[in-house]
C-alpha cells in the first residue's frame, strides 16, 4: 500500500455527496490497515432528546472500519455487506473519532472493528462488519483521484 493510495482513499471519502452536503465537519485519515473518521457533534445530528442521533453513530463507526479495509484493497471498492453496532453513552457535543481496523482478510472477504470515542477518549459505541470486494474499479469517476 503507498500513501498516494491513502491520499485517493481519503478525498474519495471528504468528495462523497453525504459528506459534502450532510457531514459537513468530517475528517479522515487513513493508513494500512486502519482509517480514522473525525465528526464535530452539532445539533444538526440530534434526535428528539438532544443527543446524537444512533444513525451518525453507524455512518461513522461503517465509514473507519470500511476504508481500513479499503486501505489494504487496491484494485476494486468494497462493499459493507454487514455491520453491528453496539451504543454505549449519549453524545451531545465536542469532537468525536472513530477507529476502524482490518481484523480478517480473505482472498474478497473482509472483517474490520470500529470503536467511536468522545473528546474525552471514553469509548461511546463499537461496531464489527464485513466486507466484499466488489467488480467496482477505483477510478477517478467514483471520486478515487
Amino acid at each position: 500500500m503507498t500513501q498516494q493510495h491513502y491520499d485517493k482513499l481519503e478525498r474519495m471519502y471528504l468528495g462523497a455527496n453525504v459528506n459534502t452536503q450532510i457531514f459537513d465537519t468530517t475528517t479522515v485519515r487513513i493508513s494500512e490497515r486502519e482509517a480514522e473518521i473525525g465528526l464535530t457533534v452539532t445539533e444538526k445530528y440530534f434526535h428528539a432528546l438532544g443527543a446524537m442521533h444512533g444513525s451518525v453513530y453507524f455512518k461513522l463507526l461503517d465509514d473507519a472500519a470500511f476504508f481500513a479495509v479499503n486501505s489494504i484493497v487496491t484494485d476494486a471498492f468494497v462493499l459493507t455487506t454487514s455491520f453491528n453496532i453496539n451504543l454505549i453513552r449519549p453524545v451531545s457535543s465536542g469532537k468525536i473519532k472513530a477507529i476502524g481496523q482490518v481484523r480478517f482478510e480473505s482472498k474478497n472477504i473482509y472483517t474490520a472493528e470500529s470503536t467511536l470515542y468522545n473528546e474525552a477518549g471514553k469509548e461511546i459505541a463499537f461496531g464489527t462488519g464485513n466486507f466484499a470486494k466488489s467488480k467496482i474499479v477505483l477510478s477517478e469517476e467514483i471520486g478515487y483521484k
